[in-house]
C-alpha cells in the first residue's frame, strides 16, 4: 500500500518536471522504432499491417512489463526498502494527476488573459484535434473534454492497475495506452496496423471508465457540482461517444458541470460529426476548466483509499525480495 499512497503524494506535490526523463517517454521512442523496422519487413497488406501491430503491441507489452518487474526484483534483493523506495518512484511516474490539472489550468489562465493563440497553442498538447480554428469556447470545451477523459485514462486506471499488480501491471497499461495515441487510429496509415493496440486499449479502459464516472457523482457533491445532473446525463449520454469507454466520464463531467460536451470537431483538416454529451444550459466559460479540475482532485481523492484497500486485501504486490 505505500508505493501506492507515496507515489500519489509525490506525483500531486511534483507533477512531471521537464528537466525528469520520462519512462513513457522511452515507451514511445520504441514504439517508434519497432513501428519502422516491422513495416521494413511484413508486407503491405492488411493482413501482414495487423500482423505487425499485433507483433509490436506484444513486444512493447513485454518491454512494458518486464523492466520494472526486474528493477523492482533486483532492489528487493539489496533490501526491502530500496523497493518500497523505488516502487513509489514508479507509481508516481505513472499517474498524470498534477500534470492534467496544471495543463487545463494554464489553458483557463490563457483564455481569461485574453490570448487566444496562446490558450490555442496551450490546448494543442493536451487534445488530438485541430485547434487552429477553435474561438474561445471550442478551447475551453476541449480543455474540459480531455480533462474528463483523462481522470480515467491518466489518473483511474493507472491507479487501479498499480493496486492489483504493482509498477510493472501499472506500466504495462501505460504502454498500452501510449500505443493506442501513436497509432491507434483510423486513417489509412494505421487502420489496421494500430488496430490490435486501439482493441487492446478498450479493453484495458473498460472498467476504469465506468468506476470514474461513478465515482465522479460523489466527486461532484465534494465540489459543490450537480452530482444528481451528473448522474442523469451519465445514464443518457454515456453511449454519445465514438469510444466504448470515454463517453462515460465526459458524461458525467458534463452533467456535474451543467455543460454540453461533444459535438463536431476537426481532426487532421477533416470535420468529425459527434454526438453532444449533456445539456446546452449555459455558454461554456474558461472558469469551466477550473471546476472540471476540481472534480478531477475529487475523483482522484476518491480512487486513492479504494486502490489502497485493493492493494491490502490482494496481498500488497510491493513484496520483491
Amino acid at each position: 500500500m505505500a508505493p501506492l499512497a507515496i507515489g500519489f503524494v509525490l506525483d500531486i506535490l511534483l507533477g512531471d518536471p521537464r528537466w525528469l526523463p520520462h519512462p513513457v517517454a522511452g515507451i514511445g521512442r520504441g514504439v517508434e522504432l519497432l513501428e519502422s523496422r516491422l513495416r521494413r519487413f511484413l508486407p503491405r497488406t492488411p493482413r501482414g499491417e495487423f500482423l505487425g501491430g499485433s507483433l509490436l503491441v506484444l513486444a512493447v507489452c513485454s518491454l512494458s512489463f518486464a523492466a520494472p518487474w526486474l528493477a523492482l526484483r533486483a532492489a528487493g534483493e539489496l533490501h526491502p526498502l530500496a523497493a518500497i523506495g523505488l516502487e513509489s518512484l514508479l507509481g508516481w511516474q505513472a499517474l498524470a494527476l498534477k500534470g492534467l490539472g496544471d495543463a487545463g489550468g494554464e489553458v483557463c489562465r490563457r483564455l481569461r488573459e485574453g490570448d487566444l493563440a496562446a490558450a490555442r497553442s496551450a490546448v494543442a498538447h493536451i487534445v488530438g484535434r485541430d485547434t487552429a480554428g477553435l474561438d474561445a469556447a471550442g478551447v475551453a470545451r476541449a480543455a474540459v473534454e480531455t480533462v474528463a477523459e483523462n481522470a480515467s485514462d491518466g489518473v483511474a486506471a493507472p491507479l487501479l492497475y498499480f493496486s492489483l499488480g504493482g509498477a510493472p501491471l501499472a506500466f504495462l497499461y501505460k504502454a498500452v495506452n501510449t500505443m493506442d495515441s501513436m497509432i491507434g487510429h483510423r486513417d489509412e496509415k494505421y487502420l489496421h496496423f494500430g488496430r490490435p493496440a486501439a482493441r487492446l486499449d478498450d479493453l484495458a479502459n473498460f472498467f476504469p471508465a465506468r468506476l470514474t464516472a461513478l465515482l465522479m457523482l460523489p466527486a461532484a457533491a465534494l465540489a459543490g457540482l450537480d452530482w444528481r445532473n451528473a448522474g442523469r446525463v451519465l445514464r443518457r449520454d454515456r453511449k454519445n461517444h465514438s469510444s466504448p469507454n470515454s463517453g462515460h466520464p465526459e458524461a458525467a463531467a458534463a452533467g456535474a458541470l451543467n455543460l454540453r460536451l461533444g459535438g463536431p470537431a476537426s481532426y487532421g483538416g477533416r470535420r468529425v460529426e459527434r454526438p453532444y454529451l449533456g445539456d446546452a444550459a449555459r455558454d461554456i466559460r474558461p472558469g469551466d476548466i477550473e471546476l472540471a479540475n476540481r472534480l478531477l482532485y475529487a475523483t482522484a481523492f476518491l480512487l486513492l483509499p479504494l486502490g489502497c484497500a485493493v492493494r491490502v486485501f490482494l496481498g500488497d504486490a510491493g513484496a520483491w525480495n
